[in-house]
């Protein structure tokens, strides 16, 4: 079916007459009769009767005027659906983030996302590093929030930093330890409590005994969640080292203490994760926006 005449029927019929419609539509009546009249051949009917003045529309004028008012009331909701997505007023967006971005970071930049434009659909992923790069290399997600490890896919991501997040050592209030000040070495023969082998405070403590020329400590006790490691810390036994992110809450509600160890000074950065040279969608854009401000 020729949708443009059947436009053009439709407005002048609204209308209610073809000189109205030319003014509408900036387009001369002769140019509007024309296609009114080969949509009417193409089709075998006729849509409007003789009359002195006016327009008076056929049996099958009247019917096709109902059909197509619903028609382009669709085709308007459609053009509003794709106008909304691409200013990012709807759609989906897949976040992926390592443990300490979806459990501290992520949910209040989400909730004010949502908040903002709540036709909208979050879905969070949480993963490793490296799946999370998976992830977003494969279109799978949108956009990643990271710790320093994502810094080694730069030949396949684009980053932007958000911030640098300070490890600390923490352990329970009553660790011989705990607010006070010591050495690189008392500390390591510590027992430790820390996240599985590959987690990124993990490898930096491992560096740090390495450059310190220092025994790497008893790994006493390991947990796949940062959450659970200063949970378990919080029991008396052993020291963590960790995104002080994460442990701050624990030591606001007053269930561990820092240990200030001489000369450390390590920061773990915090990244927006994006693919490379490519552009990114207006509700990708709008979620970085709220974590930037």
């Amino acid at each position: 079916m020729n949708l443009h005449g059947l436009r053009l029927f439709y407005i002048v019929a609204k209308a209610g007459s073809v000189t109205v419609a030319s003014e509408q539509l900036k387009i001369s009546q002769p140019a509007i009769t024309s296609q009114i009249k080969k949509f009417e051949r193409e089709n075998g009917i006729t849509l409007f009767l003789p009359q002195g003045r006016g327009i008076c529309l056929s049996e099958i004028g009247e019917q096709l005027v109902k059909e197509a008012d619903a028609v382009f009331k669709i085709e308007n909701r459609m053009e509003a659906l794709i106008d909304n997505y691409k200013k990012g007023k709807n759609g989906t967006l897949k976040i992926a983030g390592n443990y300490l971005s979806t459990n501290f970071l992520i949910p209040m930049w989400a909730a004010k996302l949502k908040k903002e434009n709540k036709d909208i659909t979050v879905e969070i992923n949480t993963l490793n590093t490296e799946e999370a790069i998976d992830h977003l290399i494969s279109y799978k997600v949108d956009v990643a929030v990271l710790g320093g490890g994502a810094m080694k896919y730069t030949d396949r991501i684009d980053t932007i930093k958000i911030r640098d997040d300070d490890l600390w050592f923490v352990a329970s209030l009553n660790h011989k330890y705990a607010n006070k000040k010591v050495s690189i070495n008392d500390i390591m023969l510590e027992p430790f409590i820390m996240r599985e082998k590959g987690s990124y405070a993990r490898v930096l403590l491992e560096s740090l005994c390495h450059i310190s020329s220092i025994k790497v400590p008893d790994i006493a006790l390991e947990f796949n969640g940062l959450h659970e490691t200063l949970m378990a810390s919080t029991s008396g036994y052993g020291v963590s080292f960790c995104s002080s992110i994460a442990a701050k809450e624990f030591i606001d509600m007053g269930k561990l203490a820092r240990i200030y160890v001489d000369n450390v000074d390590l920061k773990n950065e915090i990244v927006i994760c994006t693919r490379k040279n490519e552009k990114i969608s207006n509700l990708t854009e709008k979620f970085i926006s709220i974590i930037n401000n």
